[in-house]
């Protein structure tokens, strides 16, 4: 096929799927019953101080949220119509920062369990979350942007911001099934938001309960920068555009997760910045053969494309 012909039916496709993505948007009445499944949280710890977060209910008289919502916590509440709960156990993922509060006569409407499973690229997503200190439930709307394999599930990164106070919430996918928990963001002003998996939570929710107020660990995300996942490693010098950082960050880990469609398009990137259009083409090629839905690969194999034809 001729390459200016390709380069157009390529922009054809990126420009079709935004159209689509765009027009995409839950019912009221979806966003009405799901905001009824998202819950305040209001923590006292154990120094005195005092924290927010918020809650999914999962399960009759059971609620996940994040672990660092409840870290180090003697008296957890859980709000329901303005009346509040007290939790009494907790079932910890230090690791995975998702900890399944269990909190009696919680007359709340039970979520959906969906999975990741389903989820494409550039699917509708949308979160329910309590930011700040607001008493009604706030939602944002987005897309999954990328998918990080990681312990039998994936992480989920997705453009729906969140604010602080929104940390155990829920995001959905377009049927309304509860896909993730809003969990962490990067530093910046161009943060990258991220999920944890829906089947994180399903695996704990077999796990045995212990009293709230326990000794605690770090999760994954607040290991030392060298000690987090490779795709935490990779937004500082993509945000910065420190593309030789970038480069080598990224075929560290090509060679650790060489099945995992982000380290090679990461890796293409760098490339494609570094003026190595081959090896960025070889490496695109890579990552379509891994995941023929992601979008930006193709839009980056354009402008290649573009560039070196002047289409």
């Amino acid at each position: 096929m001729n390459k200016r012909i390709l380069a157009f039916l390529c922009s054809i496709l990126v420009n079709c799927l935004v159209a689509s993505i765009a027009s995409a948007s839950p019912s009221a009445a979806l966003v009405q019953e799901l905001n009824a499944q998202v819950l305040r949280v209001q923590v006292k710890h154990n120094n005195g101080s005092h924290g927010l977060g918020s809650a999914v209910v999962i399960g009759k008289d059971h609620v996940v949220t994040n672990c660092h919502v409840v870290t180090d916590a003697h008296d957890v509440e859980v709000i329901v119509n303005g009346v509040s709960h007290v939790a009494t156990e907790v079932k910890p993922d230090w690791h995975h920062d998702l900890c399944i509060l269990t909190v009696a006569n919680l007359n709340a409407p039970i979520a959906k369990m969906g999975g990741t499973k389903s989820l494409k690229y550039e699917a509708s997503v949308f979160t329910v979350g309590y930011p700040d200190k607001t008493t009604q439930p706030v939602n944002t709307f987005g897309v999954v942007k990328e998918m990080f394999p990681m312990d039998g599930s994936v992480v989920i990164r997705a453009t729906s911001p969140f604010r602080l106070g929104a940390s155990g919430g829920g995001v959905f996918d377009e049927s309304g099934s509860l896909v993730g928990i809003i969990t962490l963001k990067s530093r910046g002003t161009q943060a990258h938001y991220y999920y944890m998996p829906v089947e994180w939570v399903q695996a704990l929710m077999q796990k045995p309960a212990q009293v709230l107020g326990a000794k605690s660990e770090k999760p994954f995300w607040a290991a030392n920068d060298m000690q987090k996942p490779y795709f935490m490693q990779v937004v500082q010098p993509y945000v910065s555009k420190d593309w030789k950082s970038l480069l080598a960050i990224s075929l560290k880990w090509v060679s650790t997760e060489p099945n995992t469609a982000e380290s090679w398009f990461y890796l293409a990137m760098a490339e494609y910045e570094t003026n190595a259009y081959d090896k960025a083409v070889e490496h695109l090629n890579k990552v379509l053969s891994l995941n023929e839905d992601h979008v930006q690969a193709i839009a980056y194999l354009n402008k290649i494309t573009q560039k070196t034809t002047g289409a």
